[in-house]
């Protein structure tokens, strides 16, 4: 999936009026409402979502990363990021990785392969390499996002 456009705020993306829904499966109703309702029929379950510079700018929203993780989104690949945006994503278990030649690259139905912790991104054959995950923001992907990590760390004495 790609959303080529710059400066896409969190505003758009998950609209004031829908964040009452606390449901997460229910939220997913309401991703892009305010940019483009459609994007939602290009979600197939496994989706990386390519943008353009300084996405997720605006208010702090986690209702964005927590209903496109829910929606099937696994990785946010852009040119650059909003620092909060990017923050909550990781947060929240959902990657987020810079790359402005992956994202230029990009095409709706490309073949895409990711690795985190090299920062390779595969657009179409071609290889481009973002700055890889550090190990801590691996772990903490991997276990579902800060509070699940937290979870882990309290039930497991000297971790």
């Amino acid at each position: 999936m790609v959303i080529p456009k710059d400066d896409v705020d969190t505003d758009v993306l998950y609209p004031g009026q829908f964040l009452n829904v606390l449901d997460v499966a229910e939220m997913t109703k309401y991703l892009f409402e305010g940019l483009d309702p459609s994007l939602r029929d290009q979600l197939s379950g496994d989706t990386i979502l390519f943008a353009g510079e300084n996405f997720g700018t605006g208010s702090s929203r986690e209702n964005v990363p927590v209903a496109m993780r829910a929606a099937g989104i696994r990785c946010v690949v852009a040119k650059s990021f909003a620092r909060i945006f990017h923050r909550n994503c990781i947060n929240l278990g959902l990657p987020a990785m810079a790359s402005a030649e992956a994202a230029t690259a990009a095409r709706p139905g490309s073949s895409v392969r990711i690795t985190t912790e090299t920062g390779t991104i595969e657009v179409d054959g071609r290889a481009f390499v973002a700055q890889p995950l550090p190990d801590f923001v691996v772990e903490l992907l991997n276990a579902g996002g800060l509070v699940p990590w937290i979870g882990e760390r309290l039930a497991t004495p000297g971790a």
